[in-house]
């Protein structure tokens, strides 16, 4: 893309964010301001990270979104538009950039490369290049990974006329989904390193096995465990490559809820900053430490997101958040209004009210608070530098 189209774009884009935040700015109180922060907040810390790093992260998607091979499958999309399929609520949030989509993975392992990385080195800028592709793949393994969720389940026997175009859509989620993907693991071997080869798989193991954990709608939706009286909450996170650890954890709040997040991308980005640290041949202890930095970030983040959807009135929610796990575990009889149903026939507003009458957002925002401390923890000590400054400050604005 030439230069002064990508920055009358990005123009364009900061403009319509600002329009966004003067119309819901006296509308904030002062707790919003933590968990919602305005767009102009957030768009500074980004633009401040990118000069860091000195690469426009903010168009990384771009590249592979505006490609002759992505084009060509986004334009069948048109022919689904007005049916309410996953994968057009999917294809908005990546084009609109929402809010709740503005966890820069791909800048923060960038920022943790930058302040590692030697000032001066023959090999820096083959390390630098080699980091910033692997910064994009985890992007786009992300990206595949929430197309692929965006399909429909349509059992043979309810498919007839009606649910042709359902199926179709189907297909271009998987096209799209199996694009990136497969886009990713090319460039990811074009890095020739087979141990961080191996860490992405064992994330995209994880991702896998995610999307068979616990009990299931209909359309693969999870539903939550049935609350259970444990000696413990506590989920230990642990940099090896095992899999993840799944004995008693369905019915324990916490315990479940950071198994789930872990599935869906934590360990995911936590091995992304463990590569980095790789790529830059620095020790193992730093490396361990980069992964349990990225796990708690994405910890931290998928909290705070929680919270804003729960309060929102026009948002969504996961009927496995947080708030909603620890709610089941202060209210029982909410499992029972929950369980043994579709996901989409379930009335959120009733759920949400029950979620509302305990103090589960109230222990969602402690679990953010504890998850973004652990965090700042880990990414200070590889010391202190401009790049660490800002990665503590994505931390918090989010």
């Amino acid at each position: 893309m030439p230069y002064a189209m990508m920055r009358h774009l990005r123009r364009t884009m900061v403009l319509t964010q600002q329009i966004r935040c003067e119309s819901i700015m006296s509308s904030l109180t002062a707790e919003d301001i933590i968990f919602r922060p305005t767009m102009a907040q957030w768009g500074k810390v980004i633009r401040e990270a990118e000069k860091i790093v000195g690469y426009p992260t903010s168009f990384m998607n771009l590249r592979w979104l505006l490609s002759d091979e992505f084009a060509n499958l986004a334009m069948q999309l048109r022919t689904v538009v007005g049916m309410n399929h996953p994968i057009l609520k999917t294809a908005k949030m990546l084009l609109y950039n929402e809010h709740n989509n503005l966890q820069p993975w791909g800048l923060v392992i960038l920022l943790l490369s930058k302040s590692l990385n030697p000032s001066t080195s023959l090999i820096a800028s083959t390390v630098t290049e080699n980091q910033r592709i692997l910064a994009e793949l985890t992007e786009m393994i992300r990206t595949g990974h929430y197309v692929h969720r965006g399909l429909l389940n349509i059992p043979p026997s309810d498919r007839n006329k009606n649910s042709d175009t359902a199926i179709f859509a189907n297909k271009i989620a998987i096209l799209i989904g199996d694009y990136l993907l497969v886009t990713a693991n090319g460039m990811l071997a074009r890095i020739k390193n087979q141990d961080l080869s191996y860490l992405i798989s064992t994330a995209l193991r994880d991702l896998s096995e995610g999307e068979f954990f616990g009990q299931r709608d209909a359309q693969n939706m999870p539903l939550p465990g049935k609350a259970m009286n444990r000696q413990t909450d506590f989920y230990d996170i642990c940099s090896d490559t095992l899999p993840l650890e799944v004995r008693d954890v369905l019915g324990s709040p916490i315990r479940e809820w950071t198994l789930r997040s872990l599935y869906n991308g934590g360990t995911l980005l936590g091995r992304g900053c463990q590569g980095a640290l790789l790529l830059g041949n620095h020790g193992l202890e730093k490396q361990e430490n980069a992964y349990k930095f990225g796990c708690h970030l994405c910890l931290a983040w998928q909290a705070a997101s929680e919270v804003q959807k729960i309060t929102s009135e026009k948002e969504s929610f996961s009927i496995v958040s947080a708030p909603v796990l620890f709610a089941i575990k202060d209210s029982p009889y909410l499992y029972d209004l929950i369980c043994d149903r579709n996901v989409t026939d379930m009335n959120f507003e009733v759920i949400k009210n029950e979620v509302q009458k305990t103090d589960a957002v109230e222990q969602t925002k402690s679990l953010y608070m504890e998850h973004a401390n652990k965090a700042k923890s880990y990414v200070e000590t590889f010391g202190e530098c401009v790049s660490i400054d800002t990665i503590k400050r994505l931390i918090y604005t989010l």
